[in-house]
């Protein structure tokens, strides 16, 4: 089993991850901010990740440390789960219609992260969370992960539909990508020998 457990504690935040890259899609989340635990629902439940996270953060300030943060763990977390990621697919994509909105993303476990956000809302706020923010989201969790990671949303008017869009199609491309390969379980899929 591809799991990693960590903890992150800053004077802003205090957190503790558990990820299961083989798991059903379980998942205990509290982040202090209800709309973000909705949307690592997602993430979870489609990507079949187990995930156990619970973050203290600086809440009275604002929720900025607390969404970045959490992204950071995460993407260690999945990092150093996939560790050398022998026998994964690497690239994978997806498009996730959600009612009226159409996200598609496309994601590469590089070692090299990038990301690439194209999505745009009509709201300053989603629920209780700046809008803004998911893009920080988004950013730290590719930069943490190691990962390319492209996320743009063709249409769309709901603003959560669209974002939840990304999360799903996030969850649904990174699912594809870490699956093993049975054609070649044992192999770095790179032409260099490794991802980093």
């Amino acid at each position: 089993m591809r799991t990693a457990t960590l903890e992150r504690n800053t004077r802003e935040t205090r957190i503790s991850v558990s990820v299961n890259l083989d798991g059903t899609g379980q998942c205990n989340l509290d982040t202090g901010i209800g709309f973000l635990d909705h949307m690592l629902e997602q993430l979870s439940k489609h990507g079949l990740i187990d995930l156990d996270l619970k973050v203290e953060g600086d809440l009275h300030v604002d929720m900025h440390h607390t969404t970045e943060d959490s992204a950071i763990a995460i993407g260690q977390a999945v990092k150093q789960a996939l560790g050398e990621c022998r026998g994964v697919k690497r690239f994978a994509h997806s498009y996730l219609p959600m009612d009226e909105a159409l996200t598609r993303v496309a994601l590469d476990i590089s070692g090299r992260p990038y990301l690439i956000w194209k999505v745009d809302f009509s709201r300053p706020k989603i629920g209780n969370m700046d809008s803004e923010l998911f893009k920080e989201w988004f950013q730290a969790f590719a930069q943490n992960a190691g990962i390319t990671l492209h996320v743009e949303n063709l249409y769309g008017d709901n603003n959560h539909h669209i974002v939840e869009s990304c999360f799903k199609g996030l969850a649904r491309s990174l699912r594809d990508a870490i699956a093993i390969d049975e054609r070649q379980k044992d192999v770095i899929p790179s032409t260099k020998g490794s991802l980093s």
